[in-house]
């Protein structure tokens, strides 16, 4: 098939698409990344799943949710939950790996090529499943970081693995890599503390950055 008249879909874990920029240290341009993958063949949708803290005052996501919204993107969210731990922290939980997979298996059928932006090996049975389905799954995450974001049982089952630093002239903000690591509390970044392949962070972490 010609890649052009592709259906494909984007299928983002927000925390670890941010987490792995993170570590390759730059900032995600949503709008740049919105075209550059319009362009790889006829965009259905772009999923973009994040959990949200309901009862903080002000939420540094907030802004990018709201932007994400209205500009090209299916915002996918639900409330974290809130428990403390055996040491007596409060932790959030904010797991999305459901969300993203029912999607995934649903939308299958109407789709030639599926992007999944994580590296959580967890997913693997999922890119699995949609291979069976007759479909093409890339991965979108890095190895260059240290330590990798992506599982190698998740680069091993992808059709193509799609290294993130190879995107940054393409969709980071000024076109390179900073100096310094990208910070949390920008307008365009996803919340601090929700690592590559944890589902849930200590609130004061959250908080101080």
């Amino acid at each position: 098939m010609n890649t052009e008249s592709e259906r494909i879909a984007l299928f983002i874990d927000g925390s670890n698409l941010y987490a792995a920029a993170r570590a390759l240290g730059f900032d995600i341009d949503y709008k740049k990344l919105l075209e550059y993958f319009s362009g790889r063949g006829y965009l259905v949708r772009a999923l973009y799943y994040t959990a949200l803290i309901e009862d903080q005052e002000y939420s540094p996501i907030r802004p990018l949710v709201d932007w994400l919204d209205y500009n090209g993107y299916t915002m996918v969210t639900k409330p974290t939950k809130e428990f403390t731990d055996a040491a007596g922290r409060r932790k959030i939980k904010g797991n999305m790996d459901i969300e993203l997979a029912v999607d995934m298996l649903e939308m299958a059928d109407n789709l030639d090529h599926l992007y999944v932006f994580s590296g959580d090996g967890d997913f693997r049975r999922l890119v699995e499943a949609v291979q069976r389905k007759g479909k093409r799954v890339t991965v979108v995450s890095t190895v260059r970081s240290t330590p990798p974001m992506a599982a190698d049982e998740l680069r091993r089952q992808a059709d193509v693995f799609l290294d993130l630093e190879k995107l940054i002239p393409e969709i980071s903000r000024n076109g390179n890599r900073r100096m310094a690591p990208a910070l949390p509390d920008e307008a365009n970044q996803l919340p601090v503390g929700l690592g590559q392949n944890d589902d849930d962070y200590d609130d004061s972490e959250s908080q101080s950055a």
